[in-house]
């Protein structure tokens, strides 16, 4: 009996011994696993083989950078140092083995030789999570040597790169990074959750063609604060399948303003909702606050937008829904817009119009404007030629406080 009890005791002492050094070994992969996803890392693009000054093309040795980045299991950097870097189209692709910053600060210099535009996009961000864009430095799209290949009124003409691009990124901060003289627009989200954008100087002179400063697509809760954009074409571009953007303390102009649209154009476009634009100015620009959808469009949404305390220096058509967008006319005027907007406040907006029309609401006839509220608004025409006014068309709301000009719903 006591040699079965000694042997089943010695079965007890080998299995705890066991389980003990097992259990050790797992805690100390655990502990390293924990430390090294602690631990940070730069990555300069120096160390592989990029060259400053401006002339040669470092593409390559920003993705082996990037490669060697995205796979350390830490907080990793890529560095890009002071000096001018010229970078051929590039695209930084994840999943990444953990949170990754991209710093720069120095000056990425674009191509302008048309045969190395083989992509809609100059640098492109996709597939990524925790993803950091700051450093202070400066994007030099050298669009001017290009503006005349983007004429697009006189029939097919060249797609140019996107100076900056975001595709599927979530939980991203873009921050301290200037932008200028873009080919095409400066930034494009598309498909990203939970970005913000702030501190940003974005710019281009004010005739210069399809310079967006950032254009928003099938997104959701994108931010966009404490930024300067003077550029040739919407200062921020809402597009269709937006959901709770949100803007403030913005200065547009030159531009053509804030804009949600063109909407309708396509048949499988989402709705957009939830869009908040307040306390910010907007001068000199073309338009102010703007939704436009197509004449001849597919059924659409656009519900739940809020402008709140902005102010207009010496802007054409402050307010204005357009359901007769036609940027190349002539379009057929017969047919009715099929977008349905509900629900937009205007709150608190003051300044001067350099239109005689301050506020123009022209909705569809067979999908009216509803839900529209004006508030305390005050717009006086800048200079000679009497008073500010408004055209409502197939709008339906209401008006409360100080109306000027008068209101027409």
């Amino acid at each position: 009996m006591s040699l079965i009890s000694s042997f089943l005791g010695f079965r007890v002492f080998l299995f705890m011994f066991l389980l003990v050094w097992v259990t050790k070994g797992q805690n100390v992969n655990l502990f390293r696993q924990t430390e090294q996803l602690g631990r940070r890392k730069f990555f300069n693009v120096m160390d592989y083989g990029a060259v400053e000054g401006g002339v040669t093309d470092n593409s390559q040795a920003f993705l082996k950078a990037w490669k060697d980045a995205c796979q350390w299991k830490g907080r990793a950097k890529v560095l890009i140092p002071r000096g001018i870097f010229k970078l051929f189209p590039v695209v930084f692709s994840g999943p990444c083995n953990g949170p990754i910053a991209f710093l720069i600060m120095g000056t990425l210099r674009a191509s302008t030789d048309p045969s190395t535009f083989n992509s809609e996009n100059w640098i492109n961000f996709r597939y990524l999570e925790q993803l950091t864009l700051a450093g202070g430095g400066t994007l030099d799209g050298q669009g001017s040597l290009v503006w005349p290949h983007n004429n697009c009124n006189n029939g097919p003409c060249m797609a140019l790169p996107i100076s900056l691009s975001f595709y599927f990124v979530t939980n991203a901060t873009v921050a301290h990074l200037r932008s200028y003289n873009s080919k095409m627009a400066h930034i494009k989200v598309y498909g990203c959750n939970k970005m913000d954008f702030t501190k940003l100087r974005l710019s281009a002179p004010g005739d210069s063609p399809n310079t967006d400063g950032i254009k928003i697509g099938n997104s959701y809760r994108i931010r966009i604060s404490r930024s300067v954009i003077s550029t040739g074409d919407d200062c921020i571009a809402i597009l269709a399948g937006s959901r709770e953007i949100h803007i403030s303390k913005i200065f547009c102009g030159p531009g053509h303003g804030i804009s949600i649209g063109s909407l309708g154009g396509y048949g499988n476009e989402n709705d957009v909702e939830g869009v908040y634009v307040k306390d910010s100015g907007l001068k000199g620009t073309t338009n102010g606050l703007r939704i436009k959808t197509w004449a001849k469009s597919h059924p659409l949404k656009v519900s739940k937008i809020i402008y709140d305390n902005i102010v207009m220096t010496d802007v054409m058509n402050p307010i204005i829904i357009d359901q007769n967008y036609c940027p190349n006319p002539p379009c057929n005027q017969q047919v009715t817009s099929n977008v349905q907007i509900s629900g937009v406040t205007y709150n608190n907006i003051r300044g001067t119009s350099s239109s005689k029309e301050a506020v123009i609401l022209k909705c569809s006839r067979t999908s009216p404007c509803k839900n529209i509220v004006m508030n305390n608004i005050k717009l006086s025409l800048n200079g000679t030629g009497g008073f500010a006014s408004s055209y409502c068309e197939n709008a339906v709301g209401v008006s409360y406080d100080t109306q000027n000009p008068r209101p027409c719903i």
